[in-house]
């Protein structure tokens, strides 16, 4: 049934021994939507599935894209592999619930710092999904897909979880230099007052007034932009 629906929602063939591994647990962990409510007495029937492999955080395609730990070399990752559900069953939040149970099992792991995935351009559903889901879109890869003779791109989503971050972002970087001058301008007007302190006591009995200008650092702000059930 898996290989079925496989088929018949996905150009890609996928071998045999594929959904040998999904379905005897081999490297490959697997979730299912099963409607148990069908009429007239029939037998439950699979209509949704996604299929994930955990996979070590070093020797995966978006190394760069983490804050990596080398103090941590065993941090890994959960790469989802499929996603589908049967046409008769969409927009029922199936697929959501699905990935939700992904996200869980990912947190469930003390080392895991991300989900990942990969998208073909045109799949605009899928898309407007993992975008409401709060995965990030942090790179296009043209051509990897080749199906039927053609080269088709792919959208690598990831979605951070366990403290997992990306290396530093322009946001970031911004606070860290106002953070650096804002310091220093601290640093700076101590100095000042220290070294008019100093001046003051040599002249204990002068009439003459001293006035010191003080200046504010500038702030900073930034802005940023049903009847079924899961096993």
């Amino acid at each position: 049934m898996l290989e079925k629906i496989h088929s018949d929602l996905f150009p890609i063939r996928y071998e045999s021994e594929f959904f040998h591994n999904v379905v005897n647990g081999h490297d490959i962990v697997s979730w299912g939507a099963i409607d148990r409510n069908r009429p007239n007495g029939q037998s439950e029937e699979l209509i949704g599935f996604v299929t994930a492999r955990i996979v070590l955080a070093k020797d995966s395609e978006i190394e760069d894209l983490l804050r990596f730990d080398s103090a941590k070399p065993d941090q890994t990752l959960v790469y989802i592999l499929t996603l589908g559900v049967v046409d008769s069953y969409r927009h029922l939040g199936i697929a959501t619930s699905l990935i939700r149970e992904v996200i869980k099992y990912a947190s469930s792991i003390p080392m895991c710092r991300a989900v990942y995935l990969h998208v073909i351009s045109y799949n605009n559903p899928a898309i407007h999904l993992y975008q409401k889901m709060a995965f990030q879109c942090v790179r296009r890869l043209h051509g990897f897909y080749f199906i039927d003779g053609r080269h088709y791109d792919s959208f690598l989503f990831i979605y951070y979880i366990n403290g997992g971050r990306s290396p530093c972002s322009p946001l970031e970087l911004v606070t860290l230099i106002a953070s650096y001058v804002k310091t220093g301008l601290k640093l700076v007007g101590a100095k000042l007052w220290k070294n008019e302190g100093k001046k003051a006591s040599r002249w204990p009995n002068s009439k003459e007034t001293r006035c010191l200008i003080t200046t504010q650092s500038k702030r900073i702000l930034m802005t940023e932009g049903t009847g079924f059930q899961c096993v």
